[in-house]
């Protein structure tokens, strides 16, 4: 005896197996389109790590925005990258592979950063890019023009409310990064990269990557201590430590404990201080610019998360730090 099930089965046994052809193919075409998008992220990251490139660039960040020249070669070497700001307060920063010197206007003080763990755009991606695959769904777009070179759109949108959105447009040539914008929750722009003019390809002369020490005072960025151990804080779900100093820092009378947590494309950075009482307390949420900001209290040292993530981030970051 035959249930109804089965009954129903043998009726529309065509039917069942159309449909999970169908099925099959969804899903298959899925797999593919998310094969064909990681591949884009691993060009992105590999091209901005091994060409040869120049050209400038607007940073839109908030209201705010600042033209930058970025210079970058790749020899036996390592890699050398100089940034230059063209506009208000000149800064130049030169990368000898992972190490920073900012020099400052004047030319007597130089500031140095040692295995700094972000790099200058258009190296904006980790060296593992499947890893943001976990947090974000990667889409391939259309094809758009950006100085001049058609390029590939690539959508990174958050699996959760802890992380932005971000676009990118990578040169359909090399892949390298041409544009970036990172979009908040209600689709509006949070800070913007792209250039403007570009050459990939042409090693930049090593005559632009001198990095003239000689009479100048090198200040570290971090100084030669240990960070304190006896916190406990819980980032959100994918963003880990991926660096830890203790700086001096202007206007601050005591050295600044400072952890900087990313999911390999979103950054937070906590700053943590003994309380001054003579300073204005900063208490609860504010920003600047791009930039959100979210301070407390926690047995009496004043704690500042701040980045370019949603507030959930900043508050669930700043309220779970426990003096051990």
């Amino acid at each position: 005896m035959r249930t109804l099930g089965m009954d129903w089965l043998g009726d529309n046994k065509f039917a069942v197996f159309a449909g999970l052809l169908v099925l099959s193919g969804l899903v298959l075409t899925g797999t593919a389109h998310a094969d064909a998008a990681l591949d884009w992220l691993k060009r992105a990251e590999a091209a901005a790590r091994q060409q040869n490139y120049s050209g400038v660039y607007v940073y839109h960040h908030g209201e705010h925005m600042e033209v930058l020249r970025v210079l970058h070669r790749v020899d036996a070497k390592g890699e050398q990258e100089k940034v230059e700001v063209l506009d208000g307060i000149p800064r130049q920063f030169l990368r000898i592979n992972n190490d920073v010197y900012c020099h400052f206007p004047g030319g007597k003080q130089v500031r140095l950063e040692r295995n700094a763990p972000r790099r200058f755009f258009p190296a904006l991606l980790p060296a593992n890019p499947a890893g943001l695959l976990e947090y974000y769904n990667a889409k391939l777009g259309g094809a758009e023009r950006v100085a001049g070179r058609l390029s590939q759109v690539m959508l990174l949108e958050p699996r959760d409310g802890y992380r932005y959105a971000y676009n990118l447009w990578l040169d359909r040539q090399t892949g390298l990064p041409l544009k970036s914008r990172v979009v908040n929750g209600n689709g509006n722009m949070v800070s913007m990269y792209v250039f403007s003019e570009i050459q990939i390809g042409k090693a930049p002369d090593a005559q632009y990557f001198q990095n003239d020490l000689s009479g100048k005072v090198i200040q570290r960025a971090s100084l030669d201590q240990a960070v304190s151990v006896d916190w406990k804080i819980t980032p959100p779900p994918g963003f880990v430590q991926v660096q830890a100093a203790v700086r001096a820092l202007p206007g601050k009378q005591m050295p600044v404990t400072h952890l900087v947590y990313s999911d390999g494309l979103s950054v937070l950075s906590m700053f943590l201080e003994p309380v001054n009482p003579q300073m204005p307390k900063m208490q609860g949420l504010a920003d600047e610019g791009a930039i959100g900001v979210y301070a407390r209290e926690v047995a009496g040292y004043s704690v500042t998360t701040l980045g370019e993530v949603p507030n959930a981030a900043l508050i669930e970051t700043g309220n779970s730090v426990e003096k051990q």
